[in-house]
């Protein structure tokens, strides 16, 4: 991988988008760094786009300096790269929801990791970052996600995945793009709880939506979210009539 495929975007105050495009999943892979006295990343990334992911980091903070790591819910790219991260930053820790902790992360972690309960803060200096438990939404028993309460920017994970090489961020629609990808992938889990945890997340009002893949989207982020749960709704349903007949 070369070093040097991985592009860095300020999507809010203090928070950079690294993002390296990967062609043979067409996909972007996203991680997002939030500045601050102890300094957080949210997904670790693909062992493969370590020595990218790390260079560009390094153009905006000294690597061993990075205080937290911490990710959505344990796969490949999203904490393929965790123990890699723990051996650049030595005063690092993995912080990951309790569960996840408890049947993963606390056997796969180099250094014991944080367990964070449902809707706790880390207050990394400057930013507010709270984990929020989404366990099976959109896949995994650990997922979660993270909400930075100072710019109201959420890190959404898997939701809104678009295939293909897109913009670092956009305004305009990300809801077909996604329920597209789906069509191709089903990466997504329908259950009761889908929809309301996505109703839920926009009742949040978030300024600015991270996608892992896909641009950072700085349209009407609670329409998107309130969409995309109908969408999925409207396919539970249809799913269980279906099997009805």
């Amino acid at each position: 991988m070369d070093t040097e495929a991985t592009e860095i975007t300020e999507i809010a105050a203090g928070i950079f988008r690294l993002s390296t495009f990967v062609d043979d999943a067409n996909l972007v892979m996203n991680q997002f760094l939030i500045l601050g006295e102890e300094p957080l990343l949210f997904h670790t990334g693909l062992p493969v786009l370590f020595p990218s992911v790390s260079v560009a980091a390094a153009r905006l903070l000294p690597v061993e300096t990075l205080r937290w790591i911490t990710f959505g819910h344990v796969e490949a790219d999203e904490s393929g790269s965790m123990n890699r991260w723990l051996a650049a930053a030595p005063d690092a820790e993995v912080a990951h929801g309790a569960m996840g902790c408890f049947v993963q992360v606390g056997y796969l972690a180099d250094r014991p990791p944080r367990p964070l309960q449902d809707g706790e803060v880390i207050d990394i200096g400057g930013r507010r970052v709270r984990r929020i438990e989404t366990p099976h939404i959109p896949h995994g028993w650990d997922a979660g996600l993270m909400f930075e309460e100072t710019t109201s920017t959420l890190l959404c994970g898997d939701f809104f995945t678009a295939f293909g090489k897109l913009p670092a961020q956009t305004e305009h629609d990300i809801v077909e793009p996604a329920l597209a990808a789906e069509d191709l992938g089903h990466a997504t889990a329908l259950t009761p709880a889908l929809g309301s945890t996505l109703s839920e997340l926009a009742d949040l009002e978030p300024a600015a939506l991270g996608l892992m893949h896909g641009p950072a989207f700085h349209g009407d982020c609670p329409t998107a979210l309130r969409e995309l749960a109908v969408a999925y709704d409207e396919r539970l349903n249809a799913e269980l009539a279906r099997r009805r007949r």
